[in-house]
């Protein structure tokens, strides 16, 4: 194909902050990435981190040794007592699916009904918890960024019932043990807007208000063990390149 040819223009203006003019035909064209056949399921380019086999990508938080959480019918179940894992795999930037149930018999109420939590890099709490007809406190609920912020709404379905969250992840950047600009979270639980660009205050903590402390560019998915036999499955994240420039 001769530029003559190929579709766009290159007598446009620049676009301000960028080094492309307007509708640049020598602009790269988004990759192709082949859709997942149903709502949920990877799509082409998704890293999984747990297919629903065995626990290989996976690690005790406790130990640095094999995850000993339960694996049946195609998902991971908390084994009570046996400690956080995390994926062997890391990521920074990312787009990330997971779904998850909280146990189908109700037991306890408030932070312990089928409490659990998702730590991107380890760190940065999204909150699990069965909060179908179950009142706690605003920052702890399902969805929460724990300690930190609220829902917009409780999308919870009923106990026992798979739900799904969707996050979009801006890890933060550090210089020189500086802080340049936090971590970032978009969350959607079961296709319901909770978190938008939402800014985080620091890593994730109990009745206090953590500190930043520097870390690398890349870390781990972390799943909490709150003593609550809570299941997830379907696992996958995307790494997102790009999304602080203005020049793609």
């Amino acid at each position: 194909m001769t530029d003559t040819q190929r579709p766009g223009y290159s007598d446009t203006p620049l676009i301000p902050g960028q080094r492309w003019k307007v509708h640049d035909r020598d602009r790269p064209a988004p990759p192709i990435v082949r859709p997942a056949a149903s709502s949920g399921d990877p799509p082409g380019d998704a890293v999984i981190l747990f297919d629903g086999r065995d626990l290989a990508g996976w690690t005790s938080v406790r130990t640095g040794g094999a995850a000993l959480w339960k694996v049946d019918s195609g998902y991971l179940e908390v084994v009570a007592r046996t400690g956080d894992i995390q994926s062997r795999e890391e990521f920074g930037d990312a787009q990330i699916h997971l779904e998850f149930a909280t146990p189908a018999e109700v037991v306890g109420d408030s932070q312990g009904r089928g409490n659990s939590g998702v730590f991107l890099m380890g760190r940065y709490e999204l909150q699990v918890l069965d909060c179908f007809e179950n009142p706690t406190y605003a920052d702890g609920s399902t969805g929460a960024i724990y300690g930190q912020y609220p829902p917009l709404a409780n999308a919870c379905r009923p106990p026992g019932a798979w739900q799904s969250y969707d996050i979009l992840f801006i890890a933060p950047r550090f210089a020189d043990d500086r802080l340049v600009s936090p971590p970032r979270v978009t969350l959607l639980h079961n296709g319901i807007l909770l978190h938008y660009d939402r800014h985080l205050i620091g890593p994730a903590t109990h009745r206090a208000v953590a500190p930043w402390a520097p870390h690398g560019p890349r870390g781990p998915l972390r799943l909490q063990d709150h003593g609550n036999p809570t299941r997830f499955r379907n696992i996958w994240y995307r790494p997102v390149g790009g999304w602080n420039s203005t020049a793609v």
